[in-house]
């Protein structure tokens, strides 16, 4: 099989991970890096051997770039995923995935328009004990699925700057209980506020309500001192328990508690290598650009409930 040509447009901390990950895998050959910040994209070029750019429509002029990756801030991801699909290049762009819903579902009718594989980075999907709770549910391991709650709590991150914590973490868990529940939510109820950061909301509290009355709850904020990464899944027969961070996982029914021993994967990479095999044709998205809308048009309403204080309904 031939390497596939690929970019990445951002080369930020995220972006920096992209380039890494791509220069690792047999699939991929890591051709540029794009960047406004020039002496940062030289670094990263001179590092994994790519070309640098500032100016990313040049960039996409060569035909030997095949695949995208955004990593920019997250006001511009849609404009430059857009110039990239516009390119003919498949795109893998970061969540949010753009600034609005609007934007979004222009890069959903542009990618399908033009035939393009178009994907969001949420990457907890590819977290292997992620993948082990959903077929624990789908086969009703642990019974019904009743609720599930997220929390993902640290202190604010300094690369975070033109959205609030709401588009930033909460939308990671937004996209997993639509996952998990396979569904979407009917009505969302949030509360939001600024304790430390005037321009940008830095806590947030989300319920998403579910048909047959099950709930999702969603804590996330950018003001606890130490970084948390949880996820509790509750059925009618277990709790099922998921440490992002360090990839346990642990079961509790009325009988034991187990902890699966699961392998260690990193999940971009995992995430990165799908992508590359959706392009070929060897697999289907497991995150689409359907995806990404929903989670983005749920987060907007998030941000409508807190504002207006009232429950929010929704018609996906």
């Amino acid at each position: 099989m031939s390497k596939l040509g690929v970019a990445v447009v951002g080369t930020g901390f995220w972006g920096k991970n992209h380039a890494r990950v791509f220069n690792e895998l047999e699939e991929t050959k890591l051709v540029a890096v794009c960047d406004i910040n020039a002496e940062r994209a030289k670094k990263t070029a001179s590092q994994f051997g790519a070309e640098a750019y500032t100016n990313i429509g040049r960039m996409l002029k060569r035909r030997d770039i095949e695949a995208v990756s955004i990593c920019t801030w997250s006001t511009s991801l849609a404009k430059e995923a857009l110039k990239a699909l516009k390119a003919g290049k498949h795109v893998l762009v970061e969540k949010p995935m753009a600034a609005n819903s609007k934007q979004a579902e222009v890069l959903i009718k542009t990618a399908e328009k033009e035939g393009l594989t178009l994907t969001v980075g949420f990457l907890m999907r590819f977290i292997p004990g992620i993948q082990y709770i959903k077929k624990a549910v789908e086969n009703r391991e642990i019974g019904e699925l009743v609720c599930a709650t997220a929390k993902r709590v640290s202190q604010w991150p300094e690369r975070i700057g033109d959205v609030g914590v709401v588009k930033d973490l909460a939308i990671h868990d937004i996209d997993m209980m639509r996952y998990l529940f396979n569904s979407d939510p009917v009505a969302v109820y949030a509360k939001t506020g600024n304790m430390k950061h005037k321009k940008f909301e830095d806590y947030a509290h989300i319920m998403l309500t579910f048909e047959k009355g099950k709930n999702a709850f969603i804590e996330s904020n950018w003001l606890t001192p130490y970084k948390t990464r949880v996820l509790i899944v509750t059925g009618s027969e277990a709790i099922v328990k998921l440490d992002y961070i360090t990839q346990e996982l642990t079961i509790e029914d009325a009988k034991e508690t187990v902890q699966p021993r699961i392998i260690w994967q990193e999940p971009l990479k995992l995430e990165l290598q799908h992508f590359i095999r959706c392009i070929f044709g060897k697999e289907k998205p497991l995150v689409t650009g359907v995806d990404g809308l929903k989670a983005l048009k749920i987060a907007e309403a998030a941000l409508k409930s807190s504002k207006t204080g009232k429950l929010v309904k929704l018609l996906m």
